[in-house]
């Protein structure tokens, strides 16, 4: 699939998974986030990890992160949430706009912070000098980078390749978190942090009418550049994990 037909193809299952998703009760969204918290809660790499990126979520259509936010940080991990910020790549090297990960001081922190206009928590650009980053530039200048272990992310739609078992994940379209990841390895790669930056764990979030079924006739369109994922924590209470 060349990139045009790549990119339609996205645009139209990004479509029809928002009609499908606009209908949830909220009701469903609440239960399915439950089940996610309790599952996560007593997973292994989670348990042990100390420093968590996590999404934050909208009001509607994704699996809801406020309460796993709360328990990370009441059980002293630092968590670091996404940031969207000028890139300060030369033109042409790169995306205009970046997003990096960005720690949270406190759960006062947290509840501090205010909605933009999608009803996200966002960070205020006044306070990310005090935050510690994931991978540090920021407008062009450079600071210390901080290891995860471990990320939530959203998606839009999923699905299991029938031929590798990998899990697909079709994103918002913006390709923030692919070029983050892409960011992250390079960073990673350099000799003087490689004892500094393991294998960051990927795990998405994701309702249960997000996963798309291998009888339903649609599949997740992906091409070189999208990042495949190690595992789908979903609203029925499943774990489900890439295959190898």
């Amino acid at each position: 699939m060349n990139s045009s037909a790549l990119n339609v193809a996205k645009t139209r299952l990004r479509s029809a998974m928002k009609q499908r998703l606009s209908g949830l009760p909220r009701d469903s969204i609440t239960s399915q986030s439950h089940n996610v918290f309790d599952s996560l809660s007593k997973f292994k790499p989670y348990l042990d990890a100390k420093r968590v990126a996590v999404y934050l979520s909208m009001p509607g259509g994704e699996i809801q992160t406020d309460p796993i936010v709360r328990h990370a940080l009441g059980s002293g991990k630092q968590v670091f949430v996404p940031y969207l910020h000028k890139s300060g790549l030369p033109p042409g090297e790169g995306p205009a706009r970046l997003m990096d990960m960005v720690s949270l001081k406190s759960i006062e922190d947290y509840e501090s912070l205010q909605r933009d206009k999608w009803g996200i928590p966002s960070v205020d650009a006044g306070t990310v000098d005090e935050r510690q980053r994931s991978v540090g530039e920021l407008d062009g200048n450079r600071s210390e980078d901080i290891a995860l272990d471990l990320i939530l992310m959203p998606g839009v739609a999923f699905d299991i390749d029938p031929q590798s078992g990998v899990i697909r994940r079709l994103g918002h379209g913006k390709g923030f978190y692919d070029y983050f990841l892409h960011r992250y390895a390079l960073a990673a790669s350099t000799e003087e942090r490689s004892d500094r930056r393991p294998t960051i764990l990927l795990y998405a979030l994701a309702l249960k009418e997000q996963l798309l079924s291998a009888d339903s006739g649609e599949t997740v369109p992906v091409g070189p550049h999208d990042q495949p994922i190690d595992g789908l924590f979903l609203g029925d209470g499943r774990l489900i994990g890439s295959a190898e």
